[in-house]
């Protein structure tokens, strides 16, 4: 039988917040020991690959930038392809104005082809008016990722997909979300590290994110109950994960 890859998500399933999920750091270690390929995803485009690599190592877990693949990576991967050398009106961090660059794309206010909005610290009502009448007058609309909260050390805050909402509402323009669940990032992942999705498997915390995105490219999949999902909830929905356990602590390489 042909050697496993793993796509793995980075929140509720190797750290949490600030905090390393007891036995990731002993789960990585056997993913190095008997070679796997792997590839940790994440829907949150705010950081670069290095600026993850750096929080990681910090926390005990030494994965290289490379092995590090944010919507941010997806969603630029996306524009270059559709429209190489084009032109966008960001509202987003480092991570994804770094990717958009890297991608030859120019940022601007003035006419542009997209309105990309991603994950900031202090949206303002002034970006956000901005984004609205650029769509009304012909930008295209993409957003890095659907989830309409992140976690923070004081609760939940506002992402992507609640600001998305709004906009959405005021121009009635619907955007096109990149991220988990969209197969389109897991298929650019695949990409990314080299693999085929019949040998692969995806790790994650989330039904409605990481298990779906993995169901719907063909991938075997694992749903942890260390972030979001609870083991009661699984039944709710009409798909299943491949298989349940507690933590990545659980999880033999293959």
């Amino acid at each position: 039988m042909a050697r496993k890859n793993y796509l793995i998500d980075m929140d509720g399933v190797l750290i949490r917040g600030t905090t390393l999920i007891p036995g990731a750091d002993q789960f990585l270690e056997r993913l190095k020991k008997q070679n796997a390929a792997y590839l940790v995803l994440t829907n949150n485009p705010r950081h670069t690959p290095r600026d993850l690599a750096h929080h990681l190592q910090r926390l005990g877990l030494d994965i290289p930038a490379g092995a590090i693949f944010t919507s941010a990576m997806a969603t630029a991967r996306f524009l270059q392809i559709q429209r190489p050398n084009g032109t966008a009106y960001v509202i987003g961090s480092s991570g994804l104005t770094s990717a958009l660059h890297e991608a030859g794309y120019i940022l601007t206010e003035n006419e542009p082809d997209y309105v990309v909005l991603g994950e900031l610290d202090n949206y303002t009502m002034e970006m956000l008016t901005k984004a609205v009448r650029l769509i009304a007058n012909g930008a295209r609309f993409i957003a890095t990722n659907p989830d309409a909260s992140g976690p923070t050390a004081e609760g939940p805050a506002p992402a992507c997909g609640a600001l998305a909402a709004l906009i959405e509402r005021a121009s009635g323009i619907s955007p096109l979300y990149i991220g988990k669940p969209n197969p389109l990032m897991m298929r650019m992942a695949l990409k990314y590290l080299g693999v085929h999705s019949e040998n692969t498997v995806m790790i994650g915390d989330r039904m409605d994110t990481d298990v779906i995105a993995g169901v719907q490219t063909g991938l075997e999949t694992i749903l942890v109950l260390s972030g979001i999902t609870r083991k009661e909830e699984v039944t709710r929905y009409s798909y299943l994960p491949t298989r349940i356990v507690p933590s990545v602590a659980e999880i033999e390489i293959e």
